[in-house]
């Protein structure tokens, strides 16, 4: 049986050759380290946390994170296994001993019979002769990599810093204050949500942009310079208290249905998935440290009860559009023998990396052996996930994602007594979401049941 290739010992690479070896298949693990080293790691061992310690909520009732957890649990993953092995205090989040985590993924690869772990680094596309191939190679990926990927990809990799505009619940937004227009009414005539603000709300928001806490550079990102088309929303500001009226915030072209004033601004918020449940503000990717964020974008006045699924944020990446290049088993449309799984993505977060490094073990695995495997429903936290990232998105505006409620299809308004329909909200709401995914998970895991090669019992 030939082997399959994973390049990248992150938890992607690593939980997806821990899959592929439960189907009794050999593995190649490529780990450029110690040979090559990052900026941002310190050690040599497999699934360093570079980052953080937690893996974020465990609440599998009320949080989309803590609901992907019981899904990697309940498909044998092996990151959330060794989590939970080595987890630490952190009341209702998933927290683990960094160095311990990592030191037991790398010693249960290593001692794995059908694993192989090359310490080298593959610098350019890997040969027609390995055959199936997972690239899980994350947001740093090297120079060399990276330039052949975007060359069979047809895509610029993303190699700057990166800025990520700030993220809408459609339903927090307060539509008493805002409208949907196109300025000059071009296209459908209704493309945006339009939020306004008058003189002296611009003003202030201005002042307090300018005013509020950034996040500050890593050393390694120093000598990263901005990308001039999609430069911070603070940048701009600083650059004159009218710079961002004659960029994103400019109000020409368009009439606000709630005043007789014209707008002295106007925020911008275009829709950002399929489902039309996320909004994405447009041109206000930002470095401002996620507190100030809430504070400050709260005072437009549309978005005072503004629930955001992603704040903004600006850092070195490496990424696919992967709407536009992956199919819907993580294959590279143009090189369907490379797959991808992790940040590289477009997912964002370790626990959403290892729930992509699953199913791109499973998807692969399942080819080699000449099986069909489907892909988890979207109404599941990795099916969401994984039709965000494959479609679900709109490949213009794509950007790095974490799991969210957003991302899943809408649930049924309940009947109410009055013989009226009542939308679910807060707590209700989220409940109903886990709920569905759960049962939806159970049948697919049932339809897709995976015989270990290794151990007696479905994984």
């Amino acid at each position: 049986m030939q082997k399959i290739h994973v390049i990248g010992g992150g938890l992607a690479g690593s939980e997806a050759t821990w899959q592929i070896t439960r189907r009794g298949l050999p593995v190649v693990l490529h780990e450029m380290r110690p040979t090559r080293r990052t900026d941002a790691h310190v050690s040599d061992q497999l699934a360093e946390l570079v980052c953080s310690n937690s893996f974020r909520s465990d609440d599998a009732d009320q949080n989309a994170v803590g609901l992907l957890h019981d899904e990697l649990r309940r498909a044998g993953s092996l990151i959330l296994s060794i989590a939970d092995e080595c987890k630490v205090p952190a009341g209702g989040a998933l927290a683990v001993d960094r160095e311990q985590f990592s030191q037991r993924v790398t010693e249960t690869l290593e001692n794995e019979p059908l694993v192989t772990i090359d310490r080298s680094e593959v610098t350019g596309l890997p040969p027609e002769d390995w055959g199936s191939v997972i690239v899980a190679t994350g947001p740093l990926t090297s120079p060399g990599l990276a330039s052949a990927i975007s060359e069979i990809a047809g895509e610029e990799s993303l190699a700057f810093f990166d800025a990520i505009a700030p993220i809408v619940y459609k339903e927090s937004i307060d539509f008493s204050e805002a409208w949907f227009q196109s300025r000059y009414d071009k296209g459908d005539g209704s493309d945006y949500i339009n939020c306004a603000l008058n003189e002296a709300e611009y003003i202030a928001f201005i002042d307090a942009l300018l005013a509020a806490a950034k996040v500050d550079f890593h050393e390694w990102e120093g000598k990263t310079p901005y990308f001039e088309g999609c430069l911070p929303i603070e940048v701009m500001a600083a650059r004159g208290l009218d710079t961002p009226r004659y960029g994103p915030m400019k109000p020409v072209g368009l009439t606000n249905p709630h005043a007789e004033a014209k707008p002295h601004a106007v925020i911008q918020l275009r829709q950002d998935n399929a489902l039309g449940t996320l909004y994405n503000i447009v041109g206000f990717q930002t470095k401002l440290r996620h507190g100030e964020q809430t504070k400050v974008f709260k005072m437009i006045p549309a978005l005072k009860n503004a629930e955001f699924a992603r704040l903004g944020g600006l850092h070195r990446n490496t990424f696919l559009n992967s709407p536009k290049v992956l199919d819907d088993r993580l294959c590279l449309r143009a090189a369907p023998r490379l797959r991808f799984a992790g940040q590289i993505t477009g997912v964002e977060g370790y626990v959403e990396s290892a729930a992509m490094g699953l199913l791109a073990g499973r998807f692969a695995a399942a080819e080699q052996l000449g099986e069909t495997m489907t892909s988890p429903p979207g109404t599941t936290a990795m099916g969401a996930l994984l039709t965000h990232i494959t479609g679900g998105a709109d490949a213009k505006t794509f950007q790095p994602m974490n799991i969210n409620f957003g991302l899943f299809p809408l649930l049924p308004s309940p009947p109410q007594t009055d013989g009226k329909r009542k939308k679910l909200k807060g707590k209700d709401r989220k409940l109903a979401h886990t709920t569905r995914a759960r049962e939806a998970f159970g049948t697919w895991l049932a339809a897709n049941e995976v015989v270990s090669a290794q151990q007696d019992t479905p994984i």
